[in-house]
């Protein structure tokens, strides 16, 4: 595997999201093999191995959760909406691509990024609304005063504004920014995990 050819995991990496951003589903095995020139065989052991580093998840034949982020000569990266995340009490969210937005990497800089859709009113202060667009760029850190999506200590995902720590009670704050609906309200975590920072907003009519 140590011989695998990049340039051809990036090509494949291509072609499935422009694929994907084309048809709204996965391309097969044979699609991939017949407009790249390679074997079913070739492509087939290509998409083993890119499961196998994390760039895609390939199994029983369907391709998903593509991850490898490719710069284009037009200088557009691509960035996969990958559900909803709740601006309110926290709750389960899973990952499952929905569809690509390709965003100019002029304007949003350098970075891996995921985009998500505000549910709930508790950030409205912070002018995020139920169905508006978020642009999230992936990190595990975050500053005071970020809007972060984040994993509380039961594994719930929330949108929230990082207020720091606790001092007396040593537990990360997260902070509802919508006074006139949750006056004052935080949720207090002990074990915090950041997904994310909101980079941009896109308000989606």
């Amino acid at each position: 595997m140590r011989s695998k050819d990049e340039g051809l995991m990036q090509k494949i990496a291509t072609y499935v999201g422009d694929y994907y951003r084309r048809e709204h589903v996965s391309p097969s095995t044979r699609d991939i093999a017949a407009a790249l020139g390679r074997s079913n065989g070739c492509i087939y052991k290509y998409l083993v191995e890119m499961d196998k580093r994390g760039m895609l998840r390939y199994e029983n034949g369907i391709i998903s959760g593509l991850k490898k982020v490719i710069r284009t000569e037009t200088e557009y990266f691509s960035a996969p909406i990958v559900g909803s995340v709740r601006c309110g009490d926290p709750e389960d969210e899973n990952e499952d691509i929905l569809s690509y937005v390709d965003l100019p990497r002029n304007l949003f800089g350098d970075g891996e990024f995921y985009m998500l859709f505000a549910k709930g009113d508790s950030m409205e202060d912070k002018d995020i609304f139920e169905g508006d667009l978020l642009l999230i760029q992936r990190r595990s850190t975050c500053s005071v005063g970020d809007i972060v999506v984040a994993k509380d200590e039961n594994q719930e995902n929330t949108l929230k504004v990082y207020g720091g720590v606790d001092a007396r009670k040593k537990k990360a704050i997260l902070r509802y920014a919508n006074e006139k609906v949750y006056p004052g309200k935080v949720i207090l975590v002990k074990e915090l995990e950041i997904q994310g920072v909101v980079k941009n907003i896109i308000k989606w009519a």
